[in-house]
């Protein structure tokens, strides 16, 4: 192992422990002794990669950051079908938010407002659900009178919510619990014909989810979220 190679896994190795040690502790108690221990290495060496407190959590939001557009890009490519891949993406966030340390303790850090605002993951996350739901209303597979604005803050204030939930009960981050959203949105949200294509449950769950989504249009008056 080259001496780069090393220097990178020992940076990444106190990017996971900042994680763990920010999400126990919270950042203002979070303490780089025990950062250092986690990652098995000396406070030397980790003053080495980082300056201070404040530069490990922004790398902790950096590397979060880059895990929600490796996800978004690797998601996109599966599918040119834009609600469908909005979905496939919201249910991955919420994955991430679950079981992934650095991502979960990325979003805390950086919405919460933790001397680690820089990026801000949940704009992030709003831009990309906007730029879905642009692309969707180009192919024309929205309701006719959707607000893309008002379907993004709908989105985004949902996933939000389930993080901050999360943080307590993870019931809340449970893929059950984001299904159930969209099978309420997404009959006002696209039109008849790509809501039979949908899967509200993530794609490959095949065709009980589909039909959950067709049993929720037949079921309401599939208004439109707002007209603008």
């Amino acid at each position: 192992m080259t001496k780069q190679e090393r220097a990178a896994r020992t940076r990444q190795a106190l990017i996971r422990s900042a994680a763990a040690v920010f999400e126990q502790h919270g950042y203002a108690q979070a303490r780089l002794v025990l950062i250092s221990s986690g990652a098995g290495v000396s406070t030397g060496a980790l003053h080495f990669h980082f300056e201070n407190k404040a530069a490990l959590a922004q790398a902790v939001v950096a590397e979060a950051s880059q895990r929600l557009r490796d996800l978004s890009a690797a998601i996109r490519r599966r599918t040119d079908n834009a609600p469908q891949a909005l979905v496939d993406m919201s249910h991955a966030l919420l994955g991430r938010l679950r079981d992934d340390p650095v991502s979960r303790a990325g979003f805390r850090l950086s919405c919460d407002g933790d001397k680690a605002a820089v990026p801000d993951l949940r704009l992030e996350w709003h831009h990309r659900v906007r730029e879905l739901l642009d692309e969707a209303a180009v192919a024309g597979t929205l309701a006719e009178g959707v607000s893309r604005e008002d379907a993004a803050a709908a989105t985004v204030a949902v996933t939000a919510g389930f993080e901050a939930l999360g943080r307590n009960d993870s019931v809340w981050l449970s893929p059950h619990a984001l299904t159930g959203f969209w099978q309420l949105l997404l009959p006002r949200l696209v039109t008849p014909e790509t809501l039979a294509l949908m899967h509200p449950a993530g794609t490959g769950t095949g065709a009980s989810a589909r039909g959950s989504a067709l049993a929720v249009l037949a079921g309401s008056a599939a208004e439109p979220v707002k007209t603008d």
